[in-house]
């Protein structure tokens, strides 16, 4: 936010001459504003300012700040930064701006000093400065920073400034999210991180989910993910994008991402979200991620990168997400995005048309239970307490073992260069290597972990070898870990079980998973799930023996529709009843790409959703997504991705449709058989 020095000054010098008058104001003729004080989202209106019972008059634009006058009133629209605060947009689209001197100037841009807090005050509102807590007035005779006796009276007005906003594309009247039974009728979407923007020490990853000056601020580009530096090289490691030519065009033009293997940039705006909603998504499964070790390989951040601080901050991003989306809407609990802590809850929402918003956590150190040399970082004491805060904060489940072997037990290994970034972090996370050995059978790997990845990755500079560490040499063709479930493992599941918590064992190693699926067998509990294919396929018929949930990573629809017939053909396959995917959005992780075949077949538009509506291409700014051509770019394309999922199935078409439209209610009932175990 700035202003030049120039219009500053010759502010302040007509400011400065101008006496406080209280102007004689005749009754308005445009209708009063009355309403909630968190409602008032997209209102345009005229600003009357009173000193306690004395009218000064409307906030009338006079050069670079306002003037109190008797007519000529400015529209002003108020539009929602969080639930109860607005930023004050003039005609021209410049926000009301709390200066450091104490006037209020028309600003350049969104920025802390544009943001207003509003309270209701009788049939007024008392508007304070958030950043100063200045509250709305006369200062010096003009528009500033006042005593709290000061109160705006707002009417009706037109010629408000309109701010850009995307639309989901989505018409047309939605099917019900629960039958005359119940029962929910709609998609999961079971491994997602909407909130990875603040993830990572927060700087990692470019790109919000939502932010208070909207979309331009949202989706702005970011200076460390510029061509050559560290975030373009960063991505370029975990994406294969072109660390030379990274313009860092977001909002509006979109032409650097995002794309469906940009992964260190937003992929799920919250518009994105709102628009497979609206195509029949009924519950979204929101993870906290985090990891220590990339996020102190990364030099900036503006958060710590302890990986239990980073689950609070998230949490705490994903709360007021959903007040943000409820301040678009009308105010406190009517926005489309609920956070569910219950099953009970979910079914709720779902009654009520809305998107049902779980929340997981998937992290490697989680409640500081790393391992370093073999030796356990953490108590059960730790454990019991940090299950204890997880709960408080809404967490339904967890994966006890993320990327790096920990405390609780041993990681199913990536591949390529990717693994090698990896098995890096592991390095430095535990003080050893993965290792492993030659193996038959469900296998963590059957491609080749070779030192020459690891050279490749060395190579691009962003990251050195420990003092004295040598590259590991593993053995080819398939391959195990050789850490399995521990007994601080084996305490974390039992009070999962006892919690009734969904225990996710992707990304666990065959020996880790196999030992937890044993105990959920032994236990006859049923909340066990694979979501975003990191289990061998006879960890996955395990998983559906003794009741859990199976869904697929949301990749190529080819890949996703062999996986699918795959699942259903194992030998428990029959008991699925509804299937799931994992976007696994924001996740460093591949999104859909374009069907190898859409140019001569592709998804026709204006298309009909399974859930009845009609869905057209998402606009961006200047930028129209087409799933064709761009694939599961950012998040509001898995409405177009399932559609063209269901439509190449074939004569299976209508059976997969009926499985993906019953996911929301075979993962929630795996969730209610577990809390009643």
């Amino acid at each position: 936010m700035s202003l030049s020095p120039r219009t500053r000054l010759a502010a302040f010098a007509v400011a400065a001459v101008a006496l406080p008058v209280l102007v004689a104001v005749p009754a308005a003729s445009a209708a009063p504003v009355t309403v909630a004080a968190d409602a008032l989202d997209g209102t345009c209106a005229t600003l009357r300012v009173h000193n306690g019972s004395s009218d000064l008059g409307y906030a009338v634009r006079d050069g670079a700040g306002y003037r109190f006058a008797g007519s000529g009133a400015t529209p002003f629209r108020l539009e929602a930064t969080q639930l109860g605060r607005y930023e004050v947009l003039g005609p021209d689209g410049r926000p009301a701006y709390q200066s450091v001197i104490g006037f209020i100037f028309a600003g350049d841009s969104y920025g802390d000093r544009a943001d207003f807090t509003v309270a209701r005050v009788g049939d007024r509102y008392r508007f304070t400065a958030t950043a100063t807590g200045q509250t709305m007035g006369s200062f010096l005779g003009r528009l500033g920073g006042a005593g709290s006796a000061y109160t705006v009276a707002l009417a009706t007005a037109t010629g408000c400034f309109t701010p850009p906003d995307i639309d989901p594309g989505v018409t047309g009247t939605a099917a019900p999210g629960v039958d005359n039974q119940g029962r929910l009728v709609g998609t999961v979407d079971a491994h997602a991180h909407v909130t990875a923007a603040a993830a990572f020490g927060g700087r990692m990853h470019c790109g919000e989910a939502w932010a208070s000056g909207g979309v331009q601020v949202a989706l702005a580009g970011c200076d460390t993910h510029r061509s050559l530096n560290v975030g373009a090289l960063f991505e370029a490691i975990v994406g294969g994008t072109d660390a030379i030519n990274s313009p860092e065009d977001g909002w509006p033009t979109f032409g650097d991402w995002p794309q469906h293997n940009s992964l260190l940039h937003e992929q799920s705006y919250y518009r994105g979200i709102e628009r497979s909603w609206r195509a029949g998504q009924r519950v979204l499964n929101a993870l906290l991620v985090a990891n220590r070790a990339i996020c102190e390989l990364f030099p900036y951040r503006d958060t710590s990168c302890d990986e239990m601080d980073q689950i609070r901050v998230q949490a705490r991003y994903l709360y007021s997400m959903q007040d943000y989306i409820d301040a678009q809407n009308g105010g406190a609990g009517k926005g489309w995005f609920r956070i569910a802590t219950t099953p009970a809850q979910v079914r709720a929402i779902a009654a009520q048309g809305k998107l049902a918003v779980t929340v997981g956590v998937e992290n490697s150190e989680i409640f500081g239970c790393r391992e370093v040399n073999d030796v356990p970082q953490c108590t059960t004491a730790q454990i019991d307490a940090g299950l204890d805060e997880l709960q408080a904060l809404g967490v339904s489940g967890l994966y006890p073992v993320h990327k790096f072997d920990n405390a609780f037990g041993g990681t199913r290994f990536d591949s390529g260069l990717t693994g090698a970034f990896v098995n890096l972090g592991n390095l430095l996370s535990t003080g050893h290597w993965w290792t492993a050995t030659s193996c038959t059978g469900p296998s963590d790997n059957e491609q080749p972990l070779v030192s020459d990845d690891l050279v490749r990755l060395l190579s691009f500079g962003v990251v050195n070898l420990p003092p004295g560490a040598v590259l590991p040499v593993y053995p080819s063709g398939k391959i195990c870990n050789t850490r399995g479930l521990t007994g601080l493992g084996r305490h974390l599941v039992q009070r999962m079980m006892e919690r009734g918590m969904i225990i996710h064992v992707d990304h666990m190693s065959v020996k880790t998973a196999q030992a937890v699926l044993d105990m959920a067998a032994a236990a006859n509990y049923p909340g066990v799930t694979s979501v975003h294919s990191w289990s061998d396929p006879t960890m996955v018929d395990r998983i559906l023996t003794v009741g859990g949930f199976v869904a697929s990573y949301a990749h190529s629809v080819p890949e996703f529709l062999a996986e699918w017939r795959t699942n259903r053909a194992a030998p428990h396959g029959n008991a699925i009843t509804g299937y799931g995917y994992g976007t696994d959005v924001n996740g460093l992780g591949d999104q859909a790409n374009p069907r190898p075949d859409a140019a001569a077949n592709p998804l026709v538009y204006p298309f009909t959703a399974p859930n009845g509506t009609t869905v057209n291409r998402q606009v961006f700014g200047t930028r129209t997504f087409d799933v064709n051509t761009d694939g599961a770019a950012q998040y509001g394309l898995f409405a177009d991705w399932t559609t063209d999922l269901i439509g190449q199935a074939g004569a299976d078409g209508a059976q997969l449709r009926q499985q993906l439209m019953s996911g929301a209610e075979a993962y929630v009932r795996m969730w209610e058989r577990s809390i009643a175990w």
